[in-house]
């Protein structure tokens, strides 16, 4: 798997995981307010709230985090440039000596170290000291944008169901629809990993099961005591 695959796979499995924070976070805050009171402008309010608070929290959060690491990245290209500039026979033989570590003979290493030194030396020593590709470094904004729309997307989930659904039935239907939904997200985020997915998958939706229970036994808790 090329770097760049192994990229977006990262990125799309981040998508996969922020949309599931989205549903679990979102429907822990609705469930908790529908077990309180039976107000759909109240419910709506608090998904509607929990739904921007938790994007931007996102969005802020992968930017911050994704900026320091595109900082270092730079630290790290600027100063495997000047121990080019400095001591460039000393930098060729010791990427030669890490092809060599790869399984490489001697010769084929040193050859193959040339040729990249000759190509493009900060290139090599980025990718194979580091794993840093100089033409590809993170992005803060696309991280911060795509967690922002993920979370939003998983957020919705919860949020339509137990706005729109008629009282009787709006917990129960919105409990089902979560489930299905992390099912998918538990599955998804599975294969990406390469990792077993029905123990993914129940763990998934075992944790935003456990997640909906507690948070709308406290609004029950709470809306008998206030009532």
């Amino acid at each position: 798997m090329t770097g760049r695959m192994a990229g977006r796979l990262n990125w799309l499995r981040a998508g996969v995981l922020g949309a599931n924070d989205g549903i679990i976070s979102t429907a822990g805050v609705v469930m908790g307010v529908a077990g309180a009171t039976s107000d759909e402008g109240a419910i709506l309010l608090a998904g509607v709230a929990a739904l921007t608070a938790g994007a931007l929290s996102m969005a802020v959060g992968e930017y911050v985090s994704v900026s320091t690491q595109r900082d270092s990245e730079k630290s790290i290209l600027a100063m495997e440039q000047l121990e080019l500039e400095r001591m460039p026979e000393t930098e060729q033989s010791e990427l030669a000596r890490m092809w060599e570590e790869k399984g490489l003979s001697p010769s084929t290493a040193e050859q193959v170290a040339a040729e990249l030194t000759a190509h493009d030396a900060l290139a090599a020593h980025a990718e194979i000291e580091f794993g840093i590709d100089p033409d590809e470094l993170t992005n803060p904004w696309h991280a911060a944008w795509a967690s922002m729309i993920a979370f939003t997307l998983g957020a919705l989930v919860p949020l339509l169901m137990i706005s729109m659904l008629p009282a009787s039935v709006r917990v129960a239907l919105t409990v089902v629809v979560v489930a299905f939904a992390l099912l998918a997200t538990g599955a998804v985020s599975a294969h990406l990993g390469y990792s077993p997915k029905g123990r993914a998958m129940a763990r998934n939706v075992l944790g935003g099961l456990v997640a909906m229970g507690v948070t709308y036994g406290v609004g029950m808790l709470f809306g008998v005591t206030l009532g």
